[in-house]
């Protein structure tokens, strides 16, 4: 077996790092491969050669030997390897150059999924004539990248790959596409610092790392879309382009705790009060961004109405009386009055007056909320007051009202009348100097006809008083 070495070359259209070198692997008998390299380490995007040598006997037998076919594979079905030229894994990628006693396989456009074990078989004319060249080249492919470390804020850039290219290798930085002057192993940009970063190993720059950049603005969307009912399914999803991949979190407006993470807010069950703005914020080591508000309107049918009268209390015959009704409903519900026992309603809209309320009003009304969604009733019961003949109506009370500044009126003359009276009436002088009882005799108040010869009356004694009070 010959010697190995290290090394690095380059391909048609791309580079290959070649990490170990090895000779032969040798057969019995004449027959053996030899490959270039056992190990070879490529970036994604390029083009890797892999090479070998092969032996046989001339002669076996008195039979000259030839070589039918040739080929290379990965791939084992029915115990047969598969030819890599058949293999759709690499349609259009794979040739062969091939010449006598070597070939060459070379694949273009590297992908990941190509990172596999590699060998040659050839077969002959030879009875058994069949060889396969063990244990074959494994190839790497890495894909170079921009590793992103975060503190604080500011965030750490390194350009990173498996392949050991050197012991010191340069990179070149790009910025947002544009070659950076600084040639560099690592970045420190500022956190929410919106621009995109790439890198290329020097010397490779047509092979660069997929930039790396924060959040753009998230998007966000609801399904099923159009309405929503209560008690349906309802998924809310949140996406937006970033490197290294964003992570979601869910925020309803007002409320400072994260309802869900993750890319869907999911309600299996949604509610009326599920109802309201939400908006996603999508975050990598790179920065943060915040979606625009969406608002989930929940449909529901109408919640049990609330009844109410005005005035509140007894309802006084002749007197106007307010009924309203109200009930939480989306869409807003529409309102219809009914009375017990009657088809046709009575009134629509929120509030239903009855301006001249009489005894063949009462009874059981009730109102009805309904919307799209269903419906819903609430009853009230009403009566006329009972109450005297003088209160029974709003006649009696004027008549209350009358009488009452009239008495109030007289109070006060009557008043003044008894104080006159009791100072023209002297005390008597009989009483015995042991009586303990003082006797104050009044006459008979007099007799008038009406009202107007008792003003006649008071206003003339007043005016003797007046006099007196004036002598005195």
């Amino acid at each position: 077996m010959r010697g190995a070495a290290m090394s690095l070359t380059a391909a048609s259209g791309g580079f290959v790092v070649l990490l170990l070198t090895v000779s032969v692997v040798q057969g019995q008998d004449g027959w053996g491969v030899t490959y270039t390299s056992t190990k070879i380490c490529a970036f994604k995007g390029s083009t890797v050669d892999i090479h070998c040598t092969y032996t046989y006997p001339p002669r076996i037998k008195g039979h000259n030997t030839t070589v039918e076919r040739t080929f290379w594979f990965t791939k084992v079905q029915n115990k047969e390897p598969v030819d890599l030229r058949t293999d759709s894994d690499y349609t259009g990628r794979v040739q062969y150059h091939c010449a006598e006693n070597s070939c060459t396989l070379i694949i273009t456009d590297l992908r990941e999924s190509d990172s596999a074990v590699y060998k040659f078989r050839f077969i002959t004319n030879q009875d058994g004539g069949c060889f396969i060249g063990s244990p074959g080249v494994t190839v790497s492919v890495s894909d170079l990248q921009v590793q992103v470390r975060r503190s604080s804020e500011q965030v750490e850039l390194r350009c990173h790959s498996s392949c050991n290219v050197a012991d010191h290798p340069s990179y070149v930085w790009y910025l947002n596409g544009q070659k950076m002057e600084e040639e560099r192993f690592s970045l420190r940009v500022s956190v929410n610092d919106h621009n995109r970063y790439s890198c290329a190993v020097k010397g490779h720059e047509d092979h660069c790392s997929p930039p790396v950049y924060p959040p753009k603005l998230p998007s966000v969307s609801v399904s099923p879309s159009g309405q929503i009912v209560e008690g349906s399914s309802v998924t809310l999803t949140c996406s937006t382009d970033a490197n290294p991949a964003a992570k979601y979190t869910w925020y309803k407006e007002n409320d400072h705790k994260y309802h869900s993470q993750g890319p869907q807010l999911v309600f299996s069950s949604i509610q009326s009060s599920d109802s309201g703005q939400y908006y996603c914020a999508a975050e990598n080591n790179l920065g943060m961004r915040t979606s625009q508000y969406i608002f989930i309107g929940v449909k529901y049918a109408p919640v049990l109405p609330s009844v109410s009268v005005s005035p509140s209390g007894q309802i006084v015959e002749g007197s106007s009386v307010n009924l309203t009704c109200s009930s939480d409903a989306n869409p807003a519900a529409k309102y219809t009055w009914y009375k017990e026992n009657e088809d046709s309603p009575k009134a629509s809209g929120q509030i239903f007056t009855i301006t001249d309320f009489r005894a063949e009003h009462s009874g059981n009304y009730y109102c009805e909320a309904q919307n799209e969604r269903g419906r819903q009733n609430s009853t009230l019961h009403l009566t006329v007051g009972t109450s005297s003949p003088l209160l029974g109506n709003s006649a009696g009370m004027m008549n209350i009202i009358r009488l009452t500044l009239v008495v109030l009126m007289l109070i006060p003359l009557l008043l003044l009348i008894l104080w006159t009276r009791r100072k023209k009436t002297p005390l008597s002088s009989t009483t015995e100097p042991n009586d303990y009882e003082e006797t104050v005799e009044m006459d008979s108040p007099p007799v008038y006809e009406d009202v107007s010869d008792l003003k006649a009356v008071t206003a003339a004694e007043t005016e003797d008083t007046e006099e007196q009070e004036d002598v005195v």
